[in-house]
């Protein structure tokens, strides 16, 4: 796949999951501390989300910074936006802003 393919791919995954995290290893078994901290926070928000692995997604890992102009892992998308990653989801965890986000997405 050309970079212009895996862009293509990376915004369909982001439009067609409510919640999505781009992280280091799965929600079973994180790869990072970052990416563990941001998945206990949503697991506590009893979100359900998707996830992509990274480090298993070479093409992701490389382009998804330039698709996001973010560029560190993990990444939280909800409803197709950028929420940040982990010292924001935990921050908007702590105060109950990530919960209220979640919960106005499934009602």
């Amino acid at each position: 796949m050309d970079a212009n393919e895996i862009q293509l791919k990376i915004k369909d995954q982001i439009k067609n999951n409510n919640i999505l995290i781009y992280m280091k290893g799965s929600p079973y078994e994180p790869q990072c501390g970052f990416s563990a901290r941001t998945v206990k926070a949503l697991i506590e928000c009893e979100a359900e989300f998707s996830y992509v692995d990274v480090l298993s997604n070479p093409d992701v890992r490389q382009h998804l910074p330039a698709v996001s102009e973010w560029p560190t892992f993990p990444q939280l998308f909800i409803n197709g936006e950028l929420v940040g990653g982990c010292d924001i989801v935990t921050q908007m965890h702590a105060n109950g802003e990530l919960k209220r986000l979640i919960e106005s997405i499934s009602s």
